[in-house]
């Protein structure tokens, strides 16, 4: 085995091993000065933080809100959501893999210049350059997630966040460190973010002389422009780069802007559009909105002829392709050969509006309780599967009435729907799982869409300057929401219901919100978003129940969380471990 790869492959190995952050990394991997003289192992570190991102499969975690319900007993999200959620019993926890990644990354934002990257003083300085970069841009990453998923209100009242570690941690570190407050951790996020676009390429390609990054920095130097493309060519893409730092930096400032962290936090919510317009200025503000964006899951063609590295329209950075089958077979109906796990609720459902615009409970609408998917945003029926609607290999009809003919009926068997609705988002329909017969498919996961930066935008801009504030940018939060909807083909040619609430900070809020509930449903966005808007996680989950062609609204499972859960707990094995570790409160 060619040496340098065995160098990597044993990086890796040994460092996915030690997740114990207080079991010192440095004796279980090789030594640094074998990293300094080896650049491959070095850059095996970095790999070692990509491999570990939360973002990199499907969580599901909309089993743990209004949206689903699983119709598996054992789902970790279900029993988090019916009661069980705990500090010993967490499956939202990030602490060891975030804070293991972040270890690693240390590393490298301490010794890059120290590695032999190139024999050529100018290539090792470019490369020294863009390893930073990247390196600042995973640890604000991973700090985005623990501030998610673990920052939080102590009994004082005060807000913190996790503890800075910038160092790496040897056998000789202190490791009973307190929680550092919130506002320095978003602070040390910014700081990283921008470090990161001050050394990072829009994007990696073989065209040094239309790159900024090239043309303004490296080119006075004397540097090469085929020396510049051998560090930040197109063999980079995928890895961070300055567009992604500030889609990052967009995603920290709305979270950190938000109601549940403004007491302990300064970053206000202009800051937080301006982060936002800044990613879709990029892309033509308004205009670059792509057409398709919402089908991206179901978009074939596209996805069966992406190159290597290439991202569709929509998409601003994502995993790897894969061929699979697994979220297929996961989620199709039972008819399908499928378990039907994730089964959205009639909430969500209720939460789509009429194809002209208006709420199904606006008297406007002509929403009809006894035809309820008549006439309904084209959305619905894109991210869920409806009695009578086709699905699958061969577009076979699904019938989830409880007098259904087959284990597709409400509660039929243990693989059946618990809502009377089943997956469709997500799911490829050209995908088989009939055991005689199955086939797989290409796909990826997006880890950031534009659609998120372009609902961030108009989520900040709403709050910072009204609906029809347009701050440094020209364009609106009235402005992207019309395009959203009039893309998804709701009220295409006049939106009445936009226009009536246009005047309305409030009612503006609302409509942005629920956009941005039927836009990311099932993407790991619904849990977050309630939780940092402070609303109520405690909606009791609905089905429908359909008989004889009667349609009657039910109770499917209560959420009974407490308020002390808008923030999550710090694992209570650390705090075990260590007295400086303050635990939030109610935990």
């Amino acid at each position: 085995m060619n040496k340098k790869i065995f160098a990597i492959l044993l990086s890796i190995t040994l460092l996915a091993g030690c997740d114990d952050l207080f079991e010192p990394a440095i004796e279980n991997i090789l030594e640094k000065d074998f990293m300094y003289k080896d650049a491959t192992f070095a850059s095996g570190l970095l790999l070692n933080a990509y491999l570990r991102m939360p973002s990199n499969g499907w969580r599901h975690s909309d089993i743990a809100t209004d949206n689903a319900v699983s119709n598996d007993p054992a789902n970790n999200y279900r029993r988090m959501a019916t009661g069980q959620w705990s500090k010993d019993f967490n499956p939202m926890d990030e602490w060891r893999n975030s804070r293991s990644a972040i270890q690693y990354v240390n590393m490298i934002i301490n010794d890059a210049d120290k590695i032999e990257w190139a024999l050529d003083p100018l290539a090792k300085q470019l490369y020294v350059d863009r390893f930073k970069g990247e390196a600042h841009a995973l640890r604000a990453y991973f700090m985005i997630y623990l501030m998610q998923h673990h920052a939080g209100k102590i009994g004082s009242g005060q807000l913190l966040g996790i503890p800075i570690v910038t160092k790496f941690e040897d056998a000789n570190s202190d490791f009973n460190l307190p929680r550092n407050t919130f506002e320095e951790c978003m602070q040390l996020i910014y700081s990283d973010l921008n470090i990161a676009i001050s050394l990072l390429p829009v994007d990696y390609n073989v065209a040094p002389a239309s790159d900024p990054l090239y043309v303004g920095k490296y080119q006075p130097m004397g540097i090469p422009a085929t020396t510049y493309s051998r560090v930040f060519g197109e063999h980079g893409r995928g890895k961070m780069s300055r567009r992604i730092a500030e889609a990052l930096m967009a995603r920290a400032m709305l979270f950190a802007a938000s109601p549940a962290y403004t007491e302990g936090s300064s970053t206000t919510w202009e800051q937080a559009a301006n982060a936002a317009g800044t990613v879709i200025q990029r892309i033509g503000g308004i205009g670059g909105i792509d057409p398709t964006g919402h089908t991206w899951f179901a978009n074939t063609t596209a996805i069966n002829s992406l190159g290597a590295g290439q991202n569709p329209s929509e998409v601003l950075w994502r995993t790897a392709i894969e061929e699979s089958n697994t979220i297929e077979r996961d989620n199709l109906p039972p008819s399908l050969f499928g378990r039907g796990r994730i089964n959205p609720s009639q909430n969500l459902v209720d939460a789509f509006p009429m194809a002209n615009g208006y709420p199904i409970n606006h008297t406007a609408s002509g929403y009809n309780p006894n035809t309820p998917y008549l006439s309904r945003d084209p959305r619905l029926a894109r991210a869920v599967i409806i009695n009578n609607s086709q699905a699958g290999v061969g577009n076979r009809v699904i019938i989830t009435a409880v007098d259904g003919n087959n284990n597709n009926a409400l509660n039929r068997a243990e693989t059946s729907t618990r809502t009377g609705y089943y997956l469709r988002k997500l799911l490829r329909m050209d995908v088989n799982v009939d055991p005689a017969n199955s086939t797989i498919r290409k796909r990826y996961r997006p880890h950031i869409r534009y659609t998120e930066m372009y609902l961030s935008y108009a989520e900040a801009a709403n709050e910072a300057w009204g609906p029809d504030g347009t701050g440094t940018f020209g364009f609106s939060a009235y402005d992207v929401v019309r395009a959203i909807r009039r893309r998804a083909g709701v009220a295409v040619n006049a939106d009445p219901y936009l226009e009536s609430i246009r005047g309305s900070k409030e009612l503006m809020r609302e409509m942005i919100r629920n956009e941005r509930r039927l836009e990311l449903c099932f993407e790991d966005f619904r849990f977050w978003d309630l939780r940092r808007w402070k609303l109520s996680l405690t909606e009791t989950v609905k089905g429908v129940r359909i008989e004889s062609g009667v349609f009657t609204i039910f109770d499917v499972e209560t959420r009974p969380y407490l308020d002390y859960m808008y923030y999550g707990p710090i694992p209570n094995s650390e705090v075990l471990k260590f007295n400086a570790l303050i635990q939030n409160n109610g935990w």
